[in-house]
């Protein structure tokens, strides 16, 4: 039997809204002359979102092309930035991973992300020695249920959860046919009764549960 965890990272791990700001915006003074300002509260919005998608609705105003161009600069530049600067790792996840490597299970990280982003987290961060696997939006150009399935079949899980926090991670773990854990710290709500942990630390024994 291989037991995977596929964890979610925004609002999971750690909370980059304002590292992502910053980065947004001085690319956007560094690179355009484009008067768009991202806010942190608009961020946090946004979170769980493709970049695609962001795009659109950031850069409305834009044609498609023109969106796109724009979100590819930011896109770069934030990973360089997140990479130097990181972001809010939330209390506990360290020792969680450690202790769920220990454990023997199979870690990996799945999201929405631009490619290069859950790169940069795990060198600021220091934790790429605990991350088995990891895939992205940017990388295949897939929603997230694809991407959950395709981690489990390439590292030929016989058993997966997926840990997250918004609906559209609950929603695309569903579509991918894997249990769910809520991350009920982070940014978002799921159905009532789903099976949740309000910190980090009590992710090893809500695992069993879910996967026992």
């Amino acid at each position: 039997m291989k037991k995977g965890i596929l964890f979610d990272l925004d609002g999971t791990l750690w909370d980059s809204s304002q590292a992502v700001v910053d980065s947004w915006n001085e690319a956007l003074d560094k690179f355009t002359d484009e008067p768009y300002r991202v806010t942190k509260e608009m961020m946090q919005g946004f979170m769980g979102l493709t970049m695609e998608e962001i795009g659109v609705r950031f850069f409305c105003n834009e044609t498609k092309e023109r969106a796109k161009e724009l979100m590819e600069i930011c896109e770069k530049y934030e990973n360089q930035y997140i990479e130097s600067h990181g972001g809010i790792l939330f209390e506990g996840v360290e020792d969680t991973l450690k202790k769920l490597k220990e454990q023997g299970y199979f870690l990996c990280i799945v999201s929405n992300c631009q490619e290069g982003y859950i790169e940069a987290f795990l060198k600021y961060h220091k934790l790429g020695q605990y991350i088995d696997d990891t895939e992205n939006y940017g990388r295949t150009g897939r929603d997230k249920d694809y991407n959950i399935r395709l981690v489990v079949e390439r590292n030929h899980l016989t058993d997966a959860v997926y840990v997250g926090d918004i609906m559209g991670d609950y929603n695309s773990t569903m579509k991918a046919g894997l249990p769910f854990i809520h991350a009920a710290y982070g940014f978002g709500t799921v159905p009532e009764g789903t099976p949740k942990i309000m910190d980090i630390c009590e992710l090893p024994e809500k695992v069993r549960s879910v996967l026992n």
